[in-house]
């Protein structure tokens, strides 16, 4: 893919973000605003992101109204604003360039010297944001832009003053291929987004590619074999690869040394043992995310002792095993998982952490996947104590698959579903007691579910 934003704020002023309060979107105006660019947005409801941003002194409107980009140098949108959206209109009539939000992150992305991506099929915001933790806590002092909140920043983005950035790199519509960085977190190469790729391979086809695109370093896991296919013969072209994972083969190398919850492991690096590191989050999927950020920060100059610090105080990332209370001793978590790879590491340690019993609320997200892995959600919701659904959610698909929730749920031994989040909190919190975990699982909507058992269980 040939760059396509290198004059893109040439002779640029004033920037319009249309949607200014997505999670994309704000980490975008928080550092342009920083270097110094005019900036003005819209959005349609009211959020904590919005607080943030108007506490820079930017001005957001609620609403989209032509009037909104008038006197504009650039408008930039997401991928879910349509083209008739009335201020994408009027930018076209005003002859206002306008980009997608992708286009804008290359070019951010672009003007650090040292630029670490993070992408991968699961694991890119937990490792992102540990590699953000452990800079910052390293004075590294980095820009960041993260796909949730990370509580150690208190939002999903930060702008610092060293040439470094790290930031989140999604495959889903090749969106990732108009980055160029420094260096390249790689961490699986899993089938997903099966309606816009369509197979495997041209997933494996576009990692490559994004692998291809990387200037100096990849950091890959060598455990994976997907990865490993995709990273083949960048070293002849002059790339750095550097390969993490259990395997004694890897470059860095986790050796977990005590279970209690969560894992503790060494960071061993060619034979030599750097650190130990007492992980505050579960899962050894999790060890995994630690290692690679661990592995990229210390490649790129950081201490290990001081890596080690950062991720035994890593807290963790919003709706990544989230631990949202314990009322009456009713644990209620909730969790990001959507594909069966990420539900297996998910449900697999809430089942390990000792619980009387699991509740695994799982709202399916889209009806593609759910109808191309449906005997794989089958069988890895299966692995729950309990299991109960939700309605699908839809989010840009229409139910051409004749998919329902119930065809999923006559798949799961004692599943029940439901049409609403209300019929579900009432279910499970009489059924409920303590000693229990009840978590929540989608990419959707369902935190709303688990905000809703929480209230009901404290009141």
């Amino acid at each position: 893919m040939v760059k396509n934003y290198e004059h893109l704020l040439d002779n640029v002023k004033r920037i319009h973000f249309v949607g200014i309060g997505g999670s994309g979107m704000c980490p975008l105006a928080e550092i342009l605003h920083n270097e110094g660019f005019e900036i003005t947005g819209s959005d349609v409801s009211e959020s904590d992101t919005l607080e943030r941003i108007r506490s820079y002194g930017i001005p957001v409107t609620m609403g989209h109204f032509p009037e909104n980009v008038v006197g504009a140098d650039l408008v930039v949108y997401t991928a879910a604003v349509k083209l008739d959206n009335p201020e994408l209109v009027s930018a076209k009539e005003h002859n206002i360039p306008a980009v997608e939000r992708c286009i804008m992150l290359g070019a951010v992305v672009e003007k650090y010297k040292n630029s670490v991506a993070v992408c991968g099929t699961h694991g890119k915001t937990t490792t992102t944001s540990m590699l953000t933790q452990i800079f910052t806590m390293s004075d590294f002092d980095p820009t960041a832009i993260i796909g949730a909140k990370l509580p150690f920043i208190g939002g999903n983005s930060r702008v610092g003053k060293s040439d470094i950035i790290v930031c989140e790199a999604c495959e889903y519509v090749d969106t990732f291929l108009h980055m160029w960085p420094s260096v390249s977190v790689i961490l699986n190469v899993d089938e997903d987004h099966l309606d816009y790729f369509g197979t495997l391979d041209r997933i494996k086809e576009s990692f490559t590619k994004f692998a291809d695109q990387t200037s100096d370093i990849l950091v890959v896991n060598g455990d994976d074999a997907n990865t490993m296919e995709c990273v083949r013969g960048m070293d002849e072209k002059g790339k750095q690869i550097i390969t993490y994972g259990f395997g004694e083969k890897n470059d860095f190398r986790a050796e977990i040394t005590d279970f209690d919850i969560c894992e503790s492991f060494d960071i061993i690096h060619k034979g030599t043992k750097l650190c130990s590191v007492k992980l505050n989050v579960p899962g050894k999927f999790n060890v995994m995310n630690a290692l690679a950020a661990a592995s990229a920060a210390i490649t790129m100059g950081v201490d290990p002792i001081k890596a080690a610090n950062a991720l035994e105080n890593f807290k963790g990332a919003h709706r990544r095993f989230e631990i949202l209370g314990k009322p009456h001793g009713i644990t209620v978590a909730d969790d990001f998982a959507h594909h069966p790879t990420e539900l297996r590491a998910t449900l697999t340690t809430a089942m390990s952490m000792g619980y009387k019993n699991v509740w695994a609320i799982f709202q399916p997200h889209t009806y593609s996947r759910t109808y191309t892995f449906l005997n794989e959600f089958a069988d890895v919701l299966s692995v729950a104590d309990h299991c109960i659904l939700s309605e699908i959610l839809p989010v840009r698909e229409t139910n051409t698959y004749n998919i329902y929730a119930k065809d999923l749920a006559e798949k799961i031994n004692g599943c029940v579903w439901f049409k609403t989040f209300e019929e579900i909190t009432d279910y499970v919190t009489e059924k409920a007691s303590a000693d229990d975990l009840i978590i929540t699982i989608g990419g959707g909507n369902v935190y709303m579910c688990a905000n809703m058992i929480m209230d009901k269980l404290s009141s």
